[in-house]
């Protein structure tokens, strides 16, 4: 007995090759090793680097308020700014209104390492073999994946209450 067109093409969805989580987790796995590669000569890993990236654009940060841009919980987060307080590069600090509130400052060294950090993204761009403009369309692109995903998972959540 053969399987019916319709049921072969609804099979063929579940393909490894089909399925867009896989997709970019290559991607993402891909794109780690590069950085590894770069971000070497700053000594800093990839999680440590967005961390870095943040602090240098919004300045000192509650910790809460870094993992809520960065979507990490404080159980991952901690131990990354620890290991860059150890490096030099953040200093923590409980906050002087809230206790309970610890905030993340760059130190000298820390707000330093940016002007060598100014390279990364150029060798990034280059690795990827694509133009700005499409770098640009990609990452709209998955913005636009990640909110939707955002709002679906937001919906399942509701619905199962």
């Amino acid at each position: 007995m053969t399987a019916s067109p319709t049921a072969a093409s609804a099979a063929d969805w579940l393909r490894l090759d089909r399925q867009i989580c896989f997709s970019l987790h290559a991607a993402s796995r891909a794109f780690n090793g590069v950085y590894r590669v770069v971000l070497k000569d700053l000594g800093l890993t990839y999680p440590q680097y967005l961390v870095m990236l943040v602090l240098w654009e919004q300045g000192d940060l509650p910790v809460k308020a870094l993992g809520e841009q960065l979507r990490l919980d404080s159980g991952t987060l901690s131990p990354l700014v620890k290991r860059l307080e150890a490096a030099g590069l953040v200093r923590r600090e409980r906050s002087a209104r809230d206790e309970r509130s610890v905030q993340v400052r760059l130190t000298e060294q820390g707000a330093a390492l940016r002007e060598r950090a100014l390279e990364v993204p150029r060798r990034i761009g280059a690795a990827t073999g694509f133009d700005l403009a499409e770098i640009g369309e990609l990452r709209e692109r998955l913005d636009r994946l990640t909110s939707a995903l955002d709002a679906a998972a937001e919906e399942a959540a509701r619905e199962t209450r």
